[in-house]
């Protein structure tokens, strides 16, 4: 019996020591362009803080690399359907990464509203990862207002894998790509942390803010769903940052785009 554990044992360290030898997955993070205009900034403030009726916006969709597996993190408006829309569609910048649209695993939504959403349905194959309250919001028998419903017409129907996340989702089980829940903008807003090797952690807000001084001051738009939520979120978000040292990327700031590589260059 003693000779068996002994056996065992060894193998199981050696199994051990094979996997420890495994090379991490090469993480990547590559911003892709999914609109630009602008926005009236007075309806992002209940408090009426801010002045500029014409505001630059823009509108960022990101693509992760995780080894061999792909994920795309919001997916912009559908070009041709608004003067803020895209020139270039998000498959057109995944395949000039070499990027298959069938190649993509995950797609992950910071919320249902159609400038994250318009472009959701060129991605059929991946599984959807959102909130459990937006998927809940989404498939009530009345959808909440706002909502861009359609763009999820292939995952409601049962055509697509859907998994709703009741808390945050560590989406490769190795604690580099983690969506958070950060409620408050919509029931179930997410923002998504991406730990990189060489530059550090960063986090995607989604829209639980919307411009620096939104985020600083704790800025909370008038059409919000939750403004309690909103203010927990920010500072869970400000936590993180201070705790991680993260870099803090609001996805519709022109002045965050400077803090990732230019289109096609990943950042690592």
């Amino acid at each position: 019996m003693q000779r068996i554990l002994r056996a065992l044992a060894v193998a199981s360290a050696f199994a051990a020591l094979h996997a420890s030898a495994q090379p991490a997955p090469e993480l990547t993070l590559t911003r892709l362009e999914c609109g630009n205009g602008f926005n009236d900034q007075r309806r992002f403030s209940d408090t009426f803080a801010y002045s500029e009726p014409r505001m630059p916006f823009t509108f960022s969709c990101y693509v992760i690399r995780h080894g061999d597996d792909y994920m795309v993190w919001d997916t912009g408006y559908q070009p041709g359907t608004n003067p803020s829309a895209p020139t270039v569609s998000l498959l057109d910048q995944l395949a000039q990464l070499k990027i298959r649209p069938e190649q993509v695993k995950f797609v992950g939504i910071s919320h249902f509203h159609a400038d994250h959403t318009g472009q959701l349905a060129s991605l059929p194959n991946a599984m959807l990862l959102i909130g459990e309250r937006e998927w809940a919001a989404l498939t009530a028998p009345k959808p909440m207002a706002g909502a861009n419903v359609a763009a999820f017409s292939h995952w409601i129907s049962g055509g697509g894998k859907v998994e709703p996340q009741a808390a945050d989702k560590d989406v490769f089980g190795d604690g580099t790509v983690t969506i958070l829940r950060t409620p408050g903008h919509t029931p179930g807003h997410q923002a998504l942390l991406v730990r990189l090797k060489e530059s550090g952690a960063v986090i995607l807000t989604g829209d639980a803010a919307h411009f620096h001084e939104n985020y600083q001051n704790n800025g909370v738009p008038a059409l919000n769903y939750d403004r309690a939520e909103t203010l927990a979120s920010l500072e869970r978000i400000k936590q993180i940052e201070k705790n991680l040292k993260a870099t803090v990327i609001i996805q519709h700031e022109p002045r965050d785009i400077g803090k990732l590589p230019a289109f096609p260059t990943a950042a690592r």
